[in-house]
């Protein structure tokens, strides 16, 4: 058997092998010769010291142990004969992985996105980033691989009980991505690599028979007549309407209009999709409000908080660039770090014209000059007491409504409003703004009136507290940008926690973020293998 084997490695030998073998070595009493083979099963960096180092955790082989590899997923997939197939509303992580997970299970599904796919996608970023138009159905949140793709790429999870987090990560190594991501204990891919791991994975949908349907809006839910069973109605399929020309992976394009009909519904269409919320409340399909974080995103200099974290006055090249995550209680309420972008970038990130929505990227380097992170607090029901006249819509409608208010304070662009950092605390105009990521530009604006009363005053006293908690986070060259308002979906659909369909609607099986069961690419790709399971369960029984 081989051995357990903790390795500290300083970040310039992180890579030499050589040097990883004599450790291993020493540690083990033998020579480095002897060793066959060193498999890393986990890799940390500790910056709690002066010296930051590299944590390894590792397995040893002797020259008579024989390592074997695990067999790829992938090999045990057989084309899907189609007697049984599912219908998955959005090609995001939630719906990619429930396609691989029934092709597993040989029932064909069939993904249908109201964007486009991953690289035209990039066109409609484009518009947005330099010219402020939104389209409604093609930007930072919609299209193919969701808003993770263009939105940083991160991997990790605290949701390990989940799922199986290691064969989603596999599954993500076995179309393109770096098998660094199994070992790292804040895996990234990063969005200029992502595009290209999730056009593998519509890849492998389509030669194992599955569908992928671009430009197809769902507008309408195929339900069967009210039934004295244990279910009241049962889902068929949905309607959808074309958007603009017909774009298909398959070969298949479809009519402006088309209906589409299977043995299960999965719908997996992301935090954003306020239409289909409210397509459900519709048809009386019942969903719920849901507590969720809104706030703000703070930008300081990359080299501000590599000095900060590494202690440095210049963060050492073999080191990666700093994040922080900081959470502190103001009366009683959470305000933390969300989503934090080291070396990243501050995009646009509205769903529909005349919002403000700012989200967070980085690219594989993560080599901007710039960092940045959400800051949130949680809006829990008691907040909401002025918003409670739109029932379950009441998140929803004043998420939205502090969206609009924020466009509304601006030139009709995407130009983000901001202050610097004390003067968002002070509660005072900014003459000008630090440089920023922002490629839209910001603008001076009064935040402590825009935002809602409590929301600004939690997330000034929670700024307040992080700038005692870390020594030169509070700095002039800090700006404070507005609105970081999509951290999670503020309705929730229900399911059964056996079934996970959804109480009332037989055969409709509510997915990852949008459904409010996920929160990040890897969360959401385990809750769409759980699904999955689960119609496989249901529709052959």
């Amino acid at each position: 058997m081989p051995q357990l084997v903790e390795i500290v490695l300083l970040p310039e030998e992180r890579h030499d092998m050589a040097i990883l073998r004599q450790k291993a070595a020493r540690q083990t009493g033998l020579r480095p010769d002897q060793i066959s083979r060193i498999e890393i099963l986990k890799s940390s960096l500790d910056a709690r010291s002066r010296q930051a180092v590299y944590r390894l955790r590792t397995e040893v082989y002797l020259p008579d142990e024989v390592f074997t590899a695990e067999p790829a997923i992938l090999d045990g997939f057989r084309p899907a004969d189609g007697k049984k197939k599912a219908i998955i509303v959005g090609a995001g992580p939630a719906g990619y992985f429930a396609a691989l997970e029934l092709l597993e299970q040989g029932i064909l599904p069939i993904v249908l996105d109201r964007g486009k796919d991953v690289r035209d996608r990039r066109r409609d970023l484009r518009a947005i980033q330099q010219f402020g138009i939104v389209n409604p159905h093609s930007n930072y949140c919609f299209g193919e691989g969701g808003a993770g793709t263009y939105s940083d790429g991160k991997l990790y999870t605290r949701s390990v009980k989940r799922g199986d987090v290691r064969k989603a990560l596999r599954l993500l190594v076995e179309h393109g991505a770096k098998s660094d991501i199994l070992s790292e204990a804040h895996p990234h891919i990063g969005s200029n690599k992502l595009p290209g791991v999730v056009q593998n994975i519509r890849e492998t949908i389509l030669k194992y028979g599955g569908e992928v349907h671009f430009g197809q809006h769902v507008t309408d839910l195929i339900l069967s007549d009210p039934g004295s069973g244990g279910f009241n109605r049962r889902i068929l399929g949905v309607v959808t309407q074309t958007v603009g020309p017909a774009e298909a992976s398959s070969s298949v394009h479809g009519p402006s209009s088309a209906e589409w009909l299977a043995d299960a519904v999965v719908l997996a269409t992301g935090h954003s999709a306020r239409d289909i919320y409210r397509l459900l409340h519709q048809k009386n399909i019942r969903i719920e409000a849901k507590p969720f974080a809104l706030g703000v995103r703070v930008e300081h200099p990359q080299s501000l908080i590599d000095s900060i974290q590494y202690k440095q006055n210049q963060r050492d090249e073999h080191l990666p660039a700093a994040s922080y995550n900081l959470v502190c209680q103001v009366k009683g309420r959470g305000v933390f770090s969300f989503c934090m972008c080291p070396g990243g970038l501050i995009v646009p990130s509205a769903t529909a014209p005349g919002e403000i929505v700012v989200n967070g990227m980085s690219m594989s380097r993560r080599d901007s000059p710039f960092a940045n992170s959400g800051i949130v607090t949680s809006i829990e029901p008691e907040d909401l007491s002025p918003w409670a006249k739109h029932g379950v819509f009441s998140a929803m409608e004043f998420q939205s409504e502090v969206e609009r208010t924020l466009f509304q304070s601006g030139d009709g662009s995407q130009k983000g409003p901001a202050l610097r950092l004390p003067d968002f605390i002070r509660g005072k105009m900014s003459a000008d703004l630090p440089g920023s990521s922002y490629i839209p530009g910001l603008y001076p604006a009064p935040l402590f009136e825009l935002l809602p009363a409590f929301v600004y005053k939690r997330i000034r006293d929670g700024l307040a507290e992080f700038g005692k908690m870390v020594r030169g986070f509070y700095t002039e060259e800090a700006n404070v940008v507005a609105t970081e308002s999509r951290t999670s979906a503020p309705v929730r659909i229900p399911r059964d926690p056996a079934t996970m369909m959804h109480p009332e609607m037989h055969g409709l099986f509510p997915c990852g973020e949008g459904a409010g069961y996920a929160g990040g690419i890897i969360s959401a790709a385990m809750d769409g293998q759980n699904v999955a399971r689960a119609v496989v369960a249901v529709i052959r029984s």
